[in-house]
């Protein structure tokens, strides 16, 4: 299996609009985050995670030729509105992209891009299908288990995924026992730390770092990075040996 970081950043990216902060004009790489973004590769699949607005730019970065499915965390807009940009995958594979979403997240998806699941489409919209599934199922993609984990962002349930080892999480401020315990296990864990502050819907670094000391991955990764945690080189000295930053382009193997 391989996991990409396409964008390890939050809703306004790194560096942010007009801002001169540390981050936000710092000459190191790993400070220039896109929104968030993931590629699992597992054998002769391709699955993404999330169609953010940096879609795109992503796919060309990164050299991705095939999708085979998309899955989605939860509907906000730095999640979910790059859907148009899937359009060169249906072209080229000559498929309706296979989309996974909670119910509500499936039926704003349908809201929002009406013209994607109209029986009359226009030619050259993208095609997809959605598939609906439920927090407390594993489904197959592909021939492959995904374990849904619900997560709470702020007063939101979303949803993490675990593949085999393989765990991510973004914009959780919350997990229950009973969903940690499906995290137990997994090798690496990828997780989101807004800033060092407390944040009513993200975690902060302590916060993950908490969460990653009771499941006790081998490996752990810390993305969906506000500017307002600072340079990387500064937080990371506060990270234990095992723990790493999340980077754009970052490739993990397991």
């Amino acid at each position: 299996m391989k996991i990409t970081l396409l964008g390890t950043g939050t809703s306004q990216g790194i560096p942010v609009v007009g801002c001169d902060c540390s981050a936000c004009i710092s000459t190191d790489p790993r400070d220039n985050r896109l929104r968030s973004g993931v590629l699992v590769e597992i054998e002769d699949a391709n699955i993404l995670i999330d169609t953010g607005p940096d879609l795109r730019y992503q796919m060309l970065r990164n050299k991705v030729k095939r999708i085979d499915a998309i899955l989605y965390t939860h509907e906000h807009n730095d999640h979910i509105i790059g859907l148009d940009d899937i359009r060169p995958f249906n072209f080229a594979q000559k498929i309706d992209m296979p989309l996974y979403a909670m119910p509500r997240v499936a039926d704003e998806l349908e809201n929002r891009f009406g013209y994607v699941f109209s029986e009359n489409q226009y030619p050259g919209s993208p095609r997809a299908i959605l598939h609906r599934i439920e927090s407390t199922e594993s489904f197959e993609i592909s021939g492959h288990t995904v374990l849904p984990i619900q997560l709470m962002h702020g007063n939101l349930p979303i949803l993490g995924y675990r593949f085999e080892d393989f765990t991510f999480i973004t914009d959780a401020s919350y997990i229950n026992n009973e969903n940690i315990q499906r995290i137990v296990g997994t090798k690496v864990l990828i997780i989101n730390a807004l800033q060092k502050k407390n944040h009513h819907s993200h975690f902060s670094l302590d916060q993950a770092l908490d969460l990653i000391a009771q499941v006790q991955p081998s490996t752990a990764y810390i993305t969906h990075l506000s500017h307002r945690m600072g340079t990387t080189s500064e937080w990371e000295q506060e990270l234990p040996d095992n723990v790493f930053p999340a980077y754009d382009g970052l490739q993990i193997s397991i």
